[in-house]
């Protein structure tokens, strides 16, 4: 199996530094244009099947990404992104990309440290929840050797990512954020993840 992790386009939300979490934020005119580039670079991909984020933006992307594929799209709560509980829309970077919001700081800078807000999520939750979407991926006979799109958020992402790799949650973020419509490949191998390829851009001039 080949999967292909990607991040959804930008929204509104994403170009005012606000926090989305699950809270149902569209594509704006700037992440669909992204998507349509990144579906010009991807589309010799042969996908088979395609998971999704239930959230517009996620499935927006992968409808976009697919184009015109008779592809089943199935929609996943596991790979929806994480929770921030009473945070959620408040705005955690300023104009120039700083961020404001010392908890947030914590989120990014100190990822195993991390307290989320009332009502949101933690790390650890998140990636327990993205761990067994993929964990249940290993064992579909019928996927074997089928290409496989996610499409996904950016902490959510990177919580399949460090299941993949293995690496210890203070390593959450590894490289940063992805950026929108970025992608990351893992392949199965022998059973086991094998991450090939991380934030891949298939798009250009944005």
């Amino acid at each position: 199996m080949r999967l292909y992790i990607i991040r959804h386009g930008e929204t509104q939300w994403n170009r005012e530094g606000r926090l989305q979490g699950q809270t149902d934020i569209p594509l704006n005119e700037k992440g669909r244009a992204v998507a349509q580039a990144a579906a010009r670079g991807m589309r010799e991909i042969p996908f088979d099947l395609a998971f999704t984020s239930p959230l517009s933006r996620a499935r927006e992307t992968a409808e976009i990404i697919l184009q015109d594929r008779k592809v089943p799209v199935i929609r996943d709560r596991r790979i929806e992104e994480i929770n921030f509980g009473s945070m959620e829309g408040c705005r955690a970077r300023d104009p120039d990309g700083r961020i404001v919001e010392p908890f947030f700081r914590t989120f990014f800078e100190n990822p195993s440290c991390y307290v989320p807000p009332e009502g949101g999520e933690t790390i650890r939750q998140l990636c327990e929840r993205t761990g067994n979407f993929l964990d249940e991926l290993k064992t579909r006979e019928d996927l074997k050797d089928k290409t496989v799109l996610a499409a996904t958020h950016g902490a959510a992402s990177r919580g399949l990512l460090l299941h993949i790799t293995g690496k210890p949650v203070s390593e959450f973020w590894g490289k940063g954020v992805p950026k929108n419509c970025s992608v990351s490949v893992a392949e199965l191998e022998n059973g086991e993840w094998i991450l090939k390829e991380q934030d891949v851009c298939y798009y250009e001039n944005f």
